[in-house]
């Protein structure tokens, strides 16, 4: 897609409302996420991720979103007859076909299931569960990778390397997201980072004793210190993931 199709005017007002900004604090008003708060007032679009039903559509506007790094794209489905939102591919265009469902086809954007898309194929908003919205590689740029299929379960490599098993019966959209130069675009100065929603960091060296175990002393270390979080718990060569989950295969990257 060219630059020039890309517009900040919505053309579907009522799949847009307010959204308030939760600044990284949970419903007691207790920080779980530091360096969050502030930031530009946005409106949140309801972006449809569930295209486990059968439709199709012609894309209409490719439209900018201020809550995610990919662009949207305004579909009207003229077998179901109405309009929606969807995470757009790379390389889309107005004016492209869009399916989803059993009517849908192995080509770019369409979403069909992982039963049926051949082994080496880019995907992205995947499901992994049946007839629900696609939970998985939905960023700018994201692509997961077919590697293995059985009879009932799929292997597919995530961004970060991870190897997961996702039924054959669930959903996944053929393509790469859009806007996969979006990290390209410089900061420049430090109220562009307060308008995306972060606050400054503080390094720990730079602090007291009493409030980070790297803080403190006189000048600076050389090495060979544990890095250890505020709380004093290792950071690094640690895992801290804990899951249970059989379909969450090692990490192979």
């Amino acid at each position: 897609m060219s630059v020039n199709e890309i517009t900040r005017v919505p053309i579907l007002k009522k799949f847009i409302s307010g959204f308030k900004n939760k600044a990284g604090k949970n419903k007691s008003g207790k920080i779980t996420v530091h360096h969050k708060g502030g930031g530009h007032k946005r409106k949140k679009r309801l972006v449809t991720f569930n295209r486990s039903f059968n439709s199709e559509g012609i894309l209409m506007n490719v439209e900018y979103d201020p809550n995610r790094n990919s662009f949207i794209g305004a579909i009207y489905d003229y077998i179901n007859s109405n309009f929606s939102y969807q995470l757009l591919p790379k390389g889309a265009k107005i004016g492209d076909i869009y399916k989803s469902g059993a009517i849908s086809d192995n080509k770019l954007g369409h979403s069909v299931s992982i039963s049926s898309i051949p082994i080496g194929s880019f995907i992205y908003n995947i499901s992994i569960k049946k007839n629900s919205g696609g939970v998985l590689i939905r960023s700018a740029g994201a692509k997961g990778v077919l590697i293995e299929k059985t009879p009932e379960f799929s292997r597919v490599k995530l961004i970060s390397g991870e190897h997961r098993l996702i039924p054959n019966y669930c959903c996944a959209s053929l393509g790469i997201v859009s806007n996969e130069n979006f990290f390209l675009k410089p900061i420049k100065k430090a109220g562009r980072s307060r308008w995306l929603n972060k606050r400054p960091k503080v390094r720990g060296v730079a602090m007291n004793p009493i409030d980070h175990p790297h803080g403190g002393g006189e000048g600076k270390t050389s090495g060979g210190k544990i890095k250890r979080t505020p709380w004093g718990k290792p950071t690094l060569g640690v895992k801290t993931r804990k899951s249970t989950n059989n379909l969450i295969l090692l990490n192979r990257k």
